[in-house]
């Protein structure tokens, strides 16, 4: 066990503003704890690995979530915990069920465990819209639409969220769950079979072809990073609660629409090979995120676009 610390040794360091992040050194983690440390909080991220920069008030700790001895020492200190540890996609996970069970779901039953003796914290879950809802037969869908995942991966989020709603119910504790459609933007790396947007503006960026599974067709709603990051910035400052909230930009684009975007963009055209269609990939979905901008004010701010255009710039100046 390891922990890396950089922060204020005043005595008024921010002890009673630090946050937990469970796997926190992913895309979104280094966005969230960047914008947190920006507001004054302390950061402490637990996960296997740490690829950011160390910064004042950022306190890293190698670990796991189901660490007891870990975990018992940090959450004490923190009023607020962010769960967005996960360790497959629906392409790695696909015809491997038991991969959600060991790498996702028993982790955090044992963080749970662990949870429920631990103060009066409250919890966020980062689920995910883009998997949970399969084909709905509506679009754009709500939160209380029929959960019909097409992969193990979305069948994995479906039982954490069903956990943690009983756990909450069972410890009298406040767990906010979050259902992200597609996120991209500055920060994101290239990962296999993850990622969309970030993978069409690397193949551009290189000049290579991109392979896409299907017809291109298929309507996705993306969201840009620092629209989830204003989201969970919201809730930790709104009174603790217990409800589910879906996170998107609330409009849908086809692939196809997506690269002619890019290619707009970047002043470049995309080679690109299409393969057949794999049944994990759900055809249309889009999200209905009026329950969140009703209840908690909230709205995505950035056109896909615009978004695209920050994400570029980033490419060329890394």
């Amino acid at each position: 066990m390891k922990a890396h610390m950089l922060i204020s040794q005043k005595e008024n360091h921010m002890k009673n503003k630090a946050i937990l992040l469970l796997g926190g050194s992913g895309f979104m983690g280094t966005a969230l704890s960047e914008h947190l440390l920006r507001k004054g909080w302390t950061v402490h991220i637990v996960s296997r690995s740490f690829s950011g920069v160390f910064q004042e008030n950022l306190i890293f700790h190698q670990g796991s979530m189901d660490d007891k001895a870990l975990v018992e020492k940090i959450l004490p200190e923190c009023e607020t915990v962010i769960h967005l540890a996960s360790g497959t996609t629906p392409g790695s996970s696909a015809g491997k069920p038991l991969m959600e069970t060991d790498r996702n779901i028993l982790p955090t039953l044992r963080f749970l465990d662990i949870f429920r003796t631990c103060g009066n914290q409250r919890m966020i879950f980062v689920s995910s819209g883009g998997t949970l809802y399969g084909n709905p037969e509506t679009v754009p869908v709500n939160e209380k639409q029929i959960l019909s995942p097409l992969s193990y991966h979305g069948a994995g989020k479906i039982a954490i969220e069903a956990f943690v709603q009983a756990f909450a119910y069972e410890c009298g504790k406040h767990v906010t769950i979050l259902r992200p459609s597609n996120l991209y933007g500055p920060g994101q790396s290239l990962r296999q079979g993850f990622g969309f947007i970030r993978t069409v503006l690397e193949h551009l960026h290189r000049g290579t072809q991109m392979e896409i599974w299907g017809d291109g067709e298929s309507v996705r709603d993306f969201l840009y990073i620092q629209d989830m990051v204003n989201i969970i910035d919201l809730l930790i400052n709104s009174p603790a609660h217990t409800d589910i909230y879906n996170a998107g930009a609330g409009k849908g684009h086809s692939l196809n629409t997506v690269i002619k975007t890019a290619e707009k963009v970047c002043g470049k055209n995309l080679s690109v090979k299409y393969q057949a269609a794999r049944q994990v990939d759900v055809r249309k979905v889009v999200l209905d995120c009026t329950k969140i901008r009703e209840k908690q004010g909230w709205e995505a701010e950035t056109s896909l676009e615009k978004g695209i255009v920050l994400t570029w710039e980033w490419i060329l100046q890394k």
